[in-house]
Formats: structure tokens, sequence, C-alpha cells
């Protein structure tokens, strides 16, 4: 049996780093949300036209995804503020399905040829590499370690467990969810633009509810509002389909009995209660 370590730390790094930006709006913030695969989507094709329509160096490509999604995350959630639980979810479901029928309908004109969002970067010199990607991981969680050690932080957690507490203490609670939400997407983007250029082909059926479940699913199964959850639970849920390859017909049903387990015997997750200090 043939397992292909390289490919899995290269999806375990690009994994972990859009986990971590749905750690900070669901574990840290508290703020459920099921869109997350649409902020992946927005940095992908965000990156990917942008180097075959415009010929964007590749580094360029990448800092335009992550604000093209941290900018369209941010607006998105001024209108969702006041939800709250279950309501909050279902409308970044929602958002996620609209984000994914426009990517379904919509055209772009690449070297003279008007075709739909189904791209393909196969023609696009590939810059993914297990190095840069081991970067991009390290300044992700050193960024975010630092981000949760912040005053920022401190206020996102408070707004987490009660926020009506926070907002008598002087918490700008609007302010805060949405660069909270905002950050969270860029995660989300640069991720995208890195998952983008590692597979060469995207289209927008990638980028639906079964992407945000599998990226919660992550995150929940290592702990949310714990980094080193996040990392765990991610390497494990990215490395499982790939270790099963010899029980193709059978690797979904024991991927799915290994998140049964953990939620029975580890409801919190597998370090479910390690923080960063403050």
């Amino acid at each position: 049996m043939y397992i292909d370590v390289y490919n899995i730390l290269i999806l375990s790094g690009i994994n972990i780093i859009m986990v971590l930006g749905l750690n900070l709006i669901t574990g840290v913030t508290g703020q459920l949300s099921l869109g997350h695969a649409a902020f992946i989507g927005i940095g992908a094709y965000t990156s990917s036209l942008l180097m075959m329509m415009f010929n964007v160096p590749f580094g360029v490509a990448l800092i335009a995804a992550a604000l093209m999604a941290g900018l369209i995350g941010g607006l998105f959630s001024i209108p969702i503020l006041r939800l709250r639980g279950d309501y909050l979810a279902i409308a970044t479901l929602g958002f996620c399905e609209v984000v994914r029928v426009i990517f379904t309908n919509m055209k772009v004109t690449i070297n003279g040829e008007v075709q739909r969002l189904s791209v393909s970067l196969a023609n696009i010199p590939q810059h993914i590499n297990l190095p840069l990607i081991l970067i991009l991981v390290c300044f992700s969680i050193l960024f975010m370690i630092s981000l949760e050690r912040s005053k920022f932080g401190l206020a996102l957690r408070s707004i987490r467990e009660d926020e009506v507490a926070s907002q008598m203490m002087g918490i700008d609670i609007a302010r805060h969810k949405v660069m909270a939400f905002a950050i969270s997407s860029a995660f989300a983007g640069l991720g995208g633009a890195l998952m983008a250029s590692n597979i060469t082909a995207i289209q927008p059926i990638d980028f639906g509810f079964k992407l945000s479940i599998g990226i919660l699913c992550m995150l929940v199964l290592g702990g949310m509002g714990s980094i080193v959850g996040v990392i765990a639970g991610t390497i494990i849920l990215t490395s499982i389909p790939e270790l099963l390859r010899f029980a193709a017909e059978y690797r979904m049903i024991m991927y799915g009995v290994v998140l049964i387990i953990m939620m029975v015997f580890r409801p919190r997750g597998l370090f479910g209660n390690i923080r960063v200090n403050v």
C-alpha cells in the first residue's frame, strides 16, 4: 500500500490555515458559521482568475485572495450581527449556497473564450510546495496566538461567554464581530487560493455545504477554541481518507465511525481543554 505522505502534509497544511480561520469566529468568538466554504471559494476564484486573466504573480494573487475574502466576509457580517445560534448558522449556510449558485451561473472571458467558472490551472506554473505551506502555516499559527493573547482576543472570548455582560463592560460588540468575520474569511480565502493552486482545477460544486461541514468537523474533533486542537483534528481527518485508500468502499464509513467515537468519549474534542495562555 502506497501512502503519499508529501501530499498529506500539503493538504493538512492548507486545511490548518482554513480551520484556524473558522476557529476564530466559531471557537473563539462563539458564532457558529456554516458558510466557510463560500469564502474559501472566493479566495480560490480570485487568485485563479487573477493569474489566468491578468498574469498576476502567485504571491500577489494569494494576498488579493485573502483581502477579497476578508472584505466580503466583513461586509456580509454587518447585516447578520444580531443573529445568534441556529439563526446565524442558517444565514451563513444560505450565503454559502448563494455564492455557489453565483459561481455556477457566472461566465468569464479567458483567452478570448467565454466560459463558466470551471477553471483549470494546468497551464499555470505551480508554486505550491511543502516549505511554502509550512511557512504559511507557522505564520497563521503565530498570528492567531498573538491575536488571542491581545485585548482584541480577550474581547472576543468575552463576547462568546456573554454578549450582554461584554457590552456593559464597554466592548463594541458589532465592531469586534465584523473584524472577527473579516479575519476569519481572509484566512479562508488564503486557504482557498492555496487549495486551487494545489489541485489545479476548480468548479463551483467544490465549494458547497460539504466542504463547510468537513472544515467544521476538523475543528470539532480537535476542540473548538484550541489551536493545538485545530492542528491535531485537521491532520487526523485529512489523513484518514488517504490512509484508508486500501478500503475505498468503506473508508467514509470508517471516517464517520471515528467521528462518532470521538464525540461520545471526548465531546469537547481531543484538545478542547487546551487554550492559549494570556
